[in-house]
């Protein structure tokens, strides 16, 4: 095994148990990699994965070793990668950000404009998607993520308190905003797909309301705001994005307390001091948590505290 190439694709194809995923995590197509680890495993005369029904690739006792080397490969590599991309004191070249459709739609389009004025030579690519990036392995160098991270390998502050309530256009909210959500159960809603877990705001409809009160379901919270402007029924929507919209108004007065999350900007302790990460985490982080800047506090979000490193301090 002495081919680098040969190691990722077992190690992408172990984790992602299919041999279609893991020619996706390596970005090539599925005839490459069935072709490339049928020669692997020629060239060793060993199998590395059962082909089990379904398209489940298992790994082999042989198969898991080899994964197993090249996951340490990989994490020596990432942290050389780290050490090299940390000490680099120029303001120029590419930084990956990821974030929430909702922060990229409404918020964090217009700091990067401005972030872009101020530093040009930095090229910024925003991945906007909801799930969390691994931060360790490059997937992203800053992350905006609504809940506190708990890597202890993570550097960042917190920016705001992201507050949450029903909105509906107004010929479906009625007379007015109330201050008990229970009186707005007999409104038609729009709620997430099934199934969805974890998520706040679908956790609280399917505890609050019966299914006949759903008028329409989607997993995209841009498709739910766009859903109820449209009147198609109310939606929970996080204040900054449900407030500054015309044409929704509020259903419920104030904020449903127990969907208030946290907004954090984050990035690898090794990674703190290079730069174009150290700029963007002072002038867009800077800004996003300052009650001057684009999120304010009549749009449900409380500024945020002082930096910390989140070693130790993730109670």
């Amino acid at each position: 095994m002495q081919n680098w190439n040969d190691l990722r694709l077992i190690l992408a194809i172990s984790r992602a148990r299919t041999l279609k995923g893991g020619a996706d995590l390596l970005r090539i197509n599925h005839s490459t990699a069935f072709r490339n680890l049928n020669t692997i495993e020629q060239k060793l005369g060993a199998r590395l994965f059962e082909r089990l029904p379904g398209g489940v690739y298992q790994p082999t006792p042989i198969g898991e070793r080899a994964a197993a080397t090249a996951e340490r490969m990989e994490t020596e590599a990432h942290a050389l990668d780290r050490d090299i991309t940390g000490s680099d004191t120029r303001l120029v070249g590419n930084l990956r950000v990821t974030s929430s459709e909702t922060l990229a739609f409404r918020v964090l389009t217009e700091q990067l404009a401005r972030f872009r004025s101020l530093h040009p030579g930095i090229m910024v690519e925003l991945a906007v998607d909801n799930r969390v990036f691994d931060l360790s392995r490059r997937e992203a160098d800053v992350a905006l993520r609504v809940t506190r991270p708990r890597e202890p390998e993570l550097f960042g502050k917190k920016l705001a308190n992201i507050a949450w309530t029903i909105y509906g256009a107004p010929e479906v909210v009625g007379e007015g905003a109330v201050d008990d959500p229970a009186n707005l159960r007999q409104h038609p809603f729009v709620g997430w797909s099934d199934p969805t877990r974890g998520v706040a705001a679908a956790d609280w409809l399917n505890e609050s309301l019966r299914p006949m009160n759903v008028a329409y379901r989607t997993n995209s919270l841009i498709n739910q705001f766009t859903a109820a402007r449209a009147g198609m029924g109310l939606a929970i929507l996080p204040c900054y994005l449900g407030d500054l919209e015309p044409g929704l108004v509020r259903g419920v007065r104030d904020p449903i307390a127990s969907l208030t999350r946290e907004l954090w900007i984050v990035t690898h302790e090794d990674l703190k001091g290079t730069a174009r990460i150290k700029a963007f985490l002072e002038t867009v982080g800077g800004r996003l948590g300052s009650p001057a800047g684009s999120i304010r506090r009549d749009t449900g979000l409380d500024a945020g505290r002082a930096g910390v490193r989140l070693r130790g301090a993730c109670d």
